[in-house]
């Protein structure tokens, strides 16, 4: 959600409503601050407990990627109970428990409504120390722009809904969602990044674009370089895209400059709106390689640079 400024009147909210980050930070000591986020979304895939795990990766993932560690949860649930009844409820419930006790965390409550189509997700607090979490902005130029999981969830996942995504590729898509983040901000801790954030519901370049207009730089992102899943650009041409990138795409016109020979479709992909997507990180150049093995080596997470960090020019984002 992006959010309009607003004064905070409590110095010990460190983020809040006048940032576009990923959770808020109070800070409780001068050693502790709670990160909090909450997210909720309708069924992505078929499997109700598949589905439960998604959503709580999901959730877990704006903690992740300032750097904290998730702690407690609430679960968020509106289902239409008479309609369906209590067993896909349990199947999706047992999955996010399933999730978060991997992410190390605890379910401790909840809140619960009946409604005609299911919405499931978490409320999820976190801790950090207060001058060592990460920001979405803090980019430098000279940095390198690291993925942490490719691209392509959102158009994969409308194909699932349309019906027309093949057995593989569902399971393929399936287990990039499910794939905490966890494993890519605990290899990160090893070293010194500038700006973090999870690439979800604003695409690959919205999220970037946050990240270059907080920290007053430019970014070029290196299509080529950028992973994406494989049948994303056959289904992209076959028109099955979600609303939300389109969405994206039309937001971003104006602080975008794509290559003159690129097509609609490519740059859509760019900007497609993905549940539980990857950490795009801003390292030191030096950086860059160390990490992504370390990451290879201990979790076998195949992380990507996909561009640079320059000087602030004319538009936020240049696509090569």
């Amino acid at each position: 959600m992006r959010y309009l400024p607003q004064d905070q009147s409590d110095p010990n909210v460190i983020v809040g409503l006048d940032h576009a980050d990923d959770g808020s930070v109070y800070k409780l000591t001068d050693d502790i601050a709670l990160i909090q986020t909450v997210d909720f979304f309708t069924p992505v895939v078929n499997d109700p407990y598949k589905y439960g795990q998604i959503a709580a990766a999901n959730s877990l993932s704006d903690v992740y990627a300032m750097g904290g560690t998730p702690k407690t949860v609430l679960n968020i649930v509106a289902y239409p109970m008479p309609d369906i009844g209590p067993e896909i409820l349990a199947k999706i419930l047992q999955g996010s428990s399933d999730k978060v006790k991997e992410a190390g965390a605890q379910v401790v409550g909840g809140h619960s409504v009946i409604d005609n189509e299911p919405k499931f997700g978490l409320s999820v607090t976190g801790i950090v120390h207060p001058d060592k979490f990460y920001r979405n902005t803090g980019a430098k130029p000279g940095d390198v722009l690291i993925l942490t999981k490719p691209i392509g969830i959102g158009i994969l996942t409308t194909a699932i809904k349309r019906g027309v995504l093949s057995e593989d590729k569902t399971e393929l898509v399936t287990e990039v969602m499910c794939t905490l983040n966890k494993y890519a901000a605990e290899t990160l801790k090893d070293f010194h990044p500038h700006a973090v954030t999870d690439v979800t519901g604003f695409g690959l370049l919205g999220h970037a674009y946050e990240m270059a207009k907080g920290s007053h730089v430019s970014l070029v992102i290196e299509n080529e370089k950028v992973p994406v899943l494989p049948g994303t650009k056959e289904l992209a041409e076959e028109h099955v895209i979600p609303g939300g990138s389109w969405e994206n795409h039309r937001w971003l016109i104006d602080v975008v400059q794509y290559p003159e020979n690129m097509s609609e479709v490519e740059q859509v992909i760019l900007c497609d709106a993905i549940t539980s997507g990857g950490l795009l990180i801003s390292l030191p150049i030096e950086e860059a390689q160390p990490y992504i093995q370390q990451l290879k080596n201990n979790h076998d997470i195949e992380a990507k640079v996909i561009g640079e960090v320059i000087e602030q020019k004319e538009k936020a984002i240049y696509v090569k």
